[in-house]
């Protein structure tokens, strides 16, 4: 009898354990280093490796690069990085060799898909639309937009080689800004109503980074008017 009590026990035991470890998988949501630290306190330097992230299924992910040389993205499962090339001209890469000083990345594979409604024509439209939609989902969350927009201004981050950062306005000196037209496009965002100057800026629940179907255009999303787009939140 003792040693069926044994067995059933560590039999119950390893069943508990596999149980919450398919719950972690299916909830992965990992921060590394901080906004704050990277436009304070000048901390430049990768956080991160992309190339270490391990489970690349259902990935998405977005930050700047090591020492604000450039805009990074992954959707599902796939890095680009983007890096000014001129003032109207960028050079947009695939490859996950590449750091970051802060980085937001989640798994997610289930999605509930929504015609964004035609009044939604800006990013704080946007927020106010999606926090209502998601008061009842685990935060935070990664989400995505699909669709053409009919116009938008992205930027990259382009500092130049050896600055000391101290404050935003030193982080974003060589930035470049690119006005879009009418493009299709690939939309990765990371809202959190917690996380404001960790991944988010101070006056924002929403980071978002965007990409031109034709992969030749990427960076951080800075406005917005939307055209024809569906919004996919995860499932709960």
């Amino acid at each position: 009898m003792k040693i069926y009590q044994t067995s059933l026990f560590f039999f119950l035991s390893i069943l508990i354990l596999g149980c919450n470890s398919t719950n972690e998988k299916t909830s992965e949501f990992h921060i590394v280093g901080q906004m704050k630290d990277v436009m304070w306190k000048g901390k430049l330097g990768p956080s991160i490796q992309l190339d270490t992230i391990k489970n690349t299924k259902g990935l998405y992910g977005l930050g700047p690069v090591s020492f604000l040389t450039g805009e990074l993205v992954i959707i599902e499962g796939q890095t680009y990085v983007s890096r000014v090339t001129s003032d109207t001209t960028m050079l947009v890469e695939k490859t996950n060799k590449i750091g970051a000083p802060f980085f937001v990345y989640a798994n997610n594979s289930e999605w509930n898909i929504i015609d964004l409604p035609q009044e939604i024509q800006s990013i704080p439209e946007l927020e106010s639309f999606i926090s209502k939609r998601a008061e009842s989902l685990k935060k935070p969350f990664a989400f995505k937009l699909k669709g053409i927009i009919g116009s938008a201004k992205i930027h990259i981050q382009n500092l130049p080689k050896g600055s000391i950062v101290r404050s935003p306005k030193e982080a974003h000196v060589g930035q470049i800004n690119y006005n879009l037209e009418e493009e299709d496009c690939t939309i990765i965002g990371f809202y959190s109503e917690n996380h404001q100057g960790i991944f988010t800026h101070h006056d924002s629940y929403l980071h978002m980074h965007l990409l031109t179907n034709d992969e030749q255009k990427m960076g951080h999303l800075d406005e917005v008017n939307f055209k024809s787009i569906k919004l996919y939140l995860p499932k709960n």
